[in-house]
């Protein structure tokens, strides 16, 4: 071996970017000269190339690892409930500790359970500020101190309550055996609007919301007896609501106050081919007081009275209804190639209105929820519903019962 290359293997001995052992046995090979300095000169690059870790102490390496993890897993935070002003804080054994939650148990949980699934959490605390975790997460961003914020929209306190024929949502169903029509498309297009939301309202620190939703309710007759000029589908009467409710929630207790308009129209096809219905207007004002509880994380109950102030002269509706019911969702699964949460639920809905001498009227569904964050937010729905009770718009004090199946999209 010449001695340039000699000299050359020597030199990196020296500097550590090949082992000795490794230059002895290149030097005892039968390769080139050339093609020896090639692969020693690869081992040089292939060495240099330390990663982080080789280059940062044991305990330094911990803090960086633990400061990496807490600002990714607040970035994820900030972008999906960005206006809860949640606070995150890593310690070096990769424990996460999260500050400012939210008070309304179901939006904790959810939030505690997204950090869960993160990649290389080992355990998610709730905890309270302390000095160490203040001065660390105020190197990064300043602590907000805010009373509310405007056009919150993650979710809302008050989830509506899925299983009432008249909450504003987006769906549609293709309902059998209605009194209306024996074969009916029954669409709604609605939705919930939060305003403003105060935080730590009142002696028990809960959170306020306000809301704006409407709705508009459209059932059609797919097979109408009378079609003289030739249409396949009938508008049979549509329903409008505007409501404002304002929510409280704190821990397992959620509240809303509602108050709302309602009033329904009769379909130009419908007038036409039935000259003997006269059209009243069945528009009416109430305000009700829900309750509902969280039992478990599946497990939620409601119920409240409600109160009609006012009612057009034509369609008379009596002062009083009361509303309850449940909604449990169970074997929740969480897909991890799609990023969704899923889960089967049961959901029942009672009513017994004065108008209707305080008979039941109920509605049950059966199906299978999807959403993007576990327990909070906008969800899909596919379910079977089935109603026994009574109509809509001017046909409500009739009695009716039909079986459907809806799709949904909505809180």
């Amino acid at each position: 071996m010449s001695k340039f290359l000699t000299v050359s293997l020597l030199t990196l001995v020296l500097f550590g970017t090949i082992s000795p052992s490794y230059a002895e046995s290149l030097s005892e090979t039968s390769l080139s000269d050339e093609d020896i300095l090639l692969i020693a000169e690869n081992e040089k690059k292939r060495n240099l190339r330390l990663s982080r870790q080789d280059q940062i102490p044991k305990e330094r390496l911990k803090e960086e690892t633990a400061s990496y993890l807490e600002g990714y897993i607040q970035a994820l935070i900030d972008a999906n409930y960005h206006e809860l002003n949640v606070l995150v804080y890593v310690n070096k054994d990769g424990v996460v500790f999260l500050y400012n939650l939210p008070k309304d148990d179901r939006i904790r949980n959810s939030i505690i359970e997204f950090v869960k699934d993160l990649p290389d959490v080992v355990q998610v605390k709730e905890a309270d500020l302390d000095h160490a975790a203040k001065e660390r997460i105020e190197e990064r961003q300043p602590i907000r101190q805010v009373k509310g914020v405007w056009f919150p929209e993650s979710t809302v306190l008050f989830q509506p309550l899925i299983a009432n024929p008249r909450e504003p949502i987006y769906s549609i169903a293709y309902r059998y055996n209605d009194i209306l029509a024996k074969n009916q498309i029954a669409i709604s297009l609605g939705d919930f609007f939060p305003i403003f939301r105060w935080f730590n309202v009142f002696r028990w620190h809960g959170d306020l919301q306000i809301d704006i939703a409407a709705c508009v309710w459209a059932d059609f007759d797919m097979a109408p007896k009378c079609h003289p000029n030739g249409e396949w589908a009938e508008l049979i009467t549509t329903d409008y609501i505007l409501m404002i409710p304002l929510s409280y929630a704190i821990n397992k207790w959620s509240y809303r106050l509602r108050a709302y308009h309602i009033s329904s129209h009769l379909g130009d096809e419908y007038m036409v081919n039935h000259i003997d219905v006269d059209r009243v207007n069945p528009s009416f004002e109430a305000i009700d007081f829900f309750v509902s509880y969280q039992a478990t994380n599946g497990l939620r109950v409601y119920g409240g009275p409600g109160f009609v102030v006012n009612s057009d002269n034509s369609y008379p509706m009596k002062v009083f209804y009361a509303e309850y019911g449940l909604e449990w969702r169970f074997m929740g699964l969480r897909y991890h190639y799609h990023r969704l949460y899923g889960a089967p639920f049961f959901a029942a809905d009672f009513q017994n209105w004065q108008v209707n001498n305080y008979k039941f009227d109920i509605t049950l569904q059966l199906g299978y929820e999807w959403s993007k964050l576990q327990g909070a937010g906008r969800k899909v729905r596919l379910f079977a519903e089935y109603h026994n009770g009574y109509s809509e718009g001017q046909f409500f004090k009739k009695h009716t019962d039909y079986i459907a199946a809806r799709l949904s999209w909505g809180f």
